[in-house]
Formats: C-alpha cells, structure tokens, sequence
C-alpha cells in the first residue's frame, strides 16, 4: 500500500496490531532492544546491540505469522514501522493505547 506520510500510515499500522497478543510480543520484543542497549552502555561492549534488531524482529514477526496472520508492515515501509512500533510501545506503557484505537475507530479481536 502506498501513504503520502506517516501520519496516513499510522492508522494502517495499528490495523495490522488488532489482537492483544500481537501487540503484547511487540511489547515484549521492544522491552529487549532497550534491554540491549542497557547491556551495552554497561558492558561497554557494542556487539550487545546486534541483539536488540533480531530480538525484537523475532518476536514481532513471530505474532504477524502465527497470531495475527498477516505480513509485517516493516517489510513495505521499514522506517515508517519502526517509528510506528515505538509509538505503539509508549501508548502502551503509557495505558492509552485503547483510547488510540477507539480515536482512529479500530477495533480489536
């Protein structure tokens, strides 16, 4: 699908995270880059932070395929995604991530 902006493409990405258990390995999967990051400023030791992509893609990828049956948005607009995956991440920390949905009339399964 195309989008003129990422504004236009947030909707779409939160369509594509419909069921809990997706979003909640996404959770899980973002929780580890930061995780990662952590091991790396203390370790000192960069190569930590090849974790921190394959963890969190793991996992992502893992609840598209097998719970929520569909093709990762990151593989049409990577960068848009990945900002999404984070936006996501805080509204879910933050407990308004169903005031989003409701906002942008999604609902879940």
């Amino acid at each position: 699908m195309e989008f003129r902006d990422y504004e236009e493409f947030w909707p779409f990405y939160l369509t594509q995270h419909r069921k809990r258990a997706t979003r909640r390995w996404h959770f899980v999967g973002t929780s580890f880059v930061f995780l990662f990051v952590i091991i790396t400023i203390v370790t000192r030791n960069a190569w930590w932070l090849l974790g921190a992509p394959i963890a969190a893609y793991a996992l992502a990828w893992f609840s598209h395929f097998f719970i929520e049956g569909n093709k990762p948005a990151t593989f049409g607009h990577p960068l848009w995604s990945l900002r999404a995956d984070f936006r996501m991440y805080r509204l879910m920390l933050a407990g308004r991530l169903g005031r989003e949905l409701e906002r942008l009339g999604i609902s879940e399964e």
